[in-house]
């Protein structure tokens, strides 16, 4: 059997997004992404961003366009958030050799 909305749903016209685990999904990472970027102070250079669903019934997040700055000002970000991540994981692998080996 086919996994089509035609298929899963056998009544085209009565489908609607509203009963689809995929729209609830994209709308809870949007919504993620929004507080996110509220917090970045970015809610304003991100206007396009929504969830959505493809003709196939696909949950997407559209991020929509940017402007050179705002894709700059997210990769910076992206980059700080990366290696705070990495340091945040070396700290913790050396807390870690610290208790294996009983040193404090």
């Amino acid at each position: 059997m086919r996994d089509d909305a035609t298929h899963r749903h056998p009544d085209a016209a009565a489908w609607s997004p509203l009963n689809s685990d995929d729209w609830y999904a994209a709308r809870n990472a949007a919504t993620a992404l929004r507080d996110a970027l509220l917090r970045a102070g970015l809610e304003k250079d991100f206007p396009y961003l929504r969830a959505d669903l493809n003709a196939f019934g696909h949950g997407l997040v559209d991020l929509g366009r940017v402007s050179p700055a705002t894709a700059e000002r997210l990769a910076e970000l992206l980059r700080m958030a990366l290696a705070a991540g990495l340091r945040h994981l070396e700290g913790s692998s050396d807390d870690t050799d610290a208790h294996h080996t009983g040193r404090d």
